[in-house]
């Protein structure tokens, strides 16, 4: 017999648990499901509202600025062959899906980051949460998702937020725990407090890890959000799911093709900002 004597009743624990919240704190829920929509509804019409030459013109000018006239380039011919595939506005939400999500897990990431940084206790709190939930497969993150939020963009965005929050969390602590503990006494010896430590040398000098970090969670958020189109979530998501349960590879590729330049963009426009920041550009200068 392979059967085992004892079962442990996990998931029936799991289970009340999640119903226990979702009948408590139905209160809290719908707020934030109506502050999420009301977001993301926001986000969504100002991506999508306008013409595709406006936003497209805008998106590319910040890839100018970002990384200059190649990666310009570059995206306005990726982004042409989006709107020729007719997928511009599934495309335009799954960028307002990645930047709130995003912009959520950052806000949340950070701050729970430099805590970690500065309280060693925080750190051996957190560091076993982001490990489960950096191990934990994706799909199973839509399964309280949808329990709580039922389907639509909200429970998308909420496993997509709670999937891509790690890397904000980590890539910061690791960033000020590397500034060089020499430059902080100095700061100290001066009699600054530990609040302007933070603002004006660990923060800066911290930047170039932080901004890879936000590069992590931005993409991590893409992915996340294209699993989350089985909910409902909205944007190319849909049309790579509903290619899927239909079998048709044509539309299946154009949609994910849409997802790689996407991806690209959003890539390469993050990783700019964090080569342009004064720190990495110092250590640039340095290295040659």
């Amino acid at each position: 017999m392979n059967e085992p004597w004892f079962r442990i009743p996990l998931g029936e624990w799991v289970e009340s648990g999640v119903t226990w919240l979702t009948t408590t704190f139905a209160w809290l829920f719908d707020f934030i499901k109506d502050v999420l929509e009301s977001a993301y509804n926001g986000l969504a019409a100002a991506l999508g509202g306008p013409p595709f030459l406006v936003v497209a013109g805008v998106l590319v000018l910040l890839a100018f600025l970002a990384k200059g006239w190649r990666l310009a380039v570059g995206s306005a011919v990726g982004f042409v062959v989006i709107f020729t595939l007719d997928l511009w506005p599934s495309a335009m939400d799954t960028l307002a899906l990645v930047l709130l999500a995003s912009a959520i897990a950052l806000a949340l990431g950070i701050p729970l980051g430099i805590l970690a940084a500065r309280n060693k206790t925080v750190s051996a709190v957190v560091r076993p949460v982001l490990d489960f939930l950096q191990t934990m497969p994706a799909f199973v993150y839509l399964i309280p998702a949808v329990t709580i939020f039922l389907t639509g963009a909200v429970p998308g965005i909420m496993a997509t937020i709670v999937f891509a929050i790690a890397p904000g969390v980590r890539f910061t602590e690791l960033g000020i725990r590397q500034v060089d503990r020499e430059v902080v006494e100095a700061g100290e010896s001066f009699g600054s407090a530990r609040g302007r430590i933070l603002r004006q040398i660990q923060l800066p000098l911290a930047a170039p890890t932080i901004l890879a970090g936000i590069n992590q969670v931005i993409m991590l958020s893409l992915s996340m959000v294209v699993i989350a189109g089985m909910v409902g979530a909205g944007g190319l998501g849909n049309d790579v799911v509903g290619a899927l349960m239909r079998a048709r590879i044509g539309p299946g590729f154009e949609a994910g093709l849409a997802v790689v330049i996407l991806a690209i963009f959003l890539d390469r426009v993050s990783a700019a900002l964090g080569d342009r920041s004064p720190v990495a550009k110092a250590q640039a200068k340095a290295a040659r």
